[in-house]
């Protein structure tokens, strides 16, 4: 099982390179790249999980209705992305709950953040995906973490997928900047190795964000935008021809239940 998952947010990362945008601009572009994702998983047939702020949520209640009556899953990235308090975990898990009147059972955290899993669990998830089991410099060191899901107390934890060797990461990064070729192979060596891929990615890749004033550095964006949607309809396409499945983390966590 393929599990492609996006988290939906207001795009603040600009900031974290001292550069500029308004939170109109934040909003909008990352509405126009969900409106490019929706467009490649409904051409290939794709189930997806999207992890939403409530901020981004309650601003494009249009798309979020939209992606629920397409089949896919909507869980919780909390309520802001810039700033987190522990109360946002079950707050932001009803309020989405209640705007969509949809079951909001799973979690991923801004940017991997920790967080108690204790809370986590009193929140009342079922499943966490908030860990890459990789280092990243100035990032995180979690090369202790399982590969593949584990349970911690009554919450299942889904790490995103790595490479069996080496531990080289495949989230949305490693998409933009490895060769395409490159990237396949790990995907198909982890689907071979632990019987499904786990992959995150986010709407404002799929938009245009190359402008100056964002000060984004070229990892970040090379790729975005028109190459992105074009890469990720390949990908897509490359996935569902090779027999692979598509599925939503319940479905996943389901699965493995059963």
């Amino acid at each position: 099982m393929v599990l492609l998952s996006f988290d939906i947010e207001e795009f603040d990362m600009p900031f974290e390179y001292k550069g500029n945008i308004s939170f109109e601009e934040q909003l909008s572009i990352s509405r126009k790249g969900l409106q490019n994702i929706l467009e490649l998983l409904k051409k290939h047939g794709a189930k997806a999980t999207f992890f939403s702020t409530v901020v981004f949520a309650e601003n494009n209640k249009d798309l979020i209705v939209q992606l629920l009556e397409e089949g896919h899953e909507l869980a919780s990235h909390t309520w802001f992305h810039s700033k987190f308090e522990i109360e946002d975990l079950k707050k932001s898990r009803e309020k989405l709950s209640e705007l969509f009147n949809t079951d909001v059972t799973g979690l991923r955290m801004p940017r991997m953040m920790k967080v108690d899993e204790k809370e986590v669990e009193k929140a009342g998830y079922s499943y966490n995906s908030s860990v890459n089991p990789t280092f990243l410099p100035g990032r995180y060191n979690n090369l202790k973490v399982s590969r593949t899901y584990f349970n911690e107390g009554e919450v299942l934890q889904i790490p995103a997928s790595v490479s069996p060797n080496f531990r080289v990461p495949l989230f949305w990064l490693s998409f933009h900047n490895f060769p395409f070729s490159f990237y396949k192979k790990l995907a198909k060596d982890v689907l071979k190795k632990d019987n499904y891929l786990n992959v995150y990615f986010h709407p404002w890749e799929f938009a245009e964000i190359k402008d100056e004033k964002f000060k984004l550095p070229a990892f970040t964006t090379k790729n975005s935008g028109k190459e992105m949607v074009e890469n990720f309809d390949q990908f897509l396409f490359w996935l569902k021809n090779s027999g692979y499945q598509f599925g939503t983390f319940q479905e996943f966590q389901k699965n493995i239940l059963s």
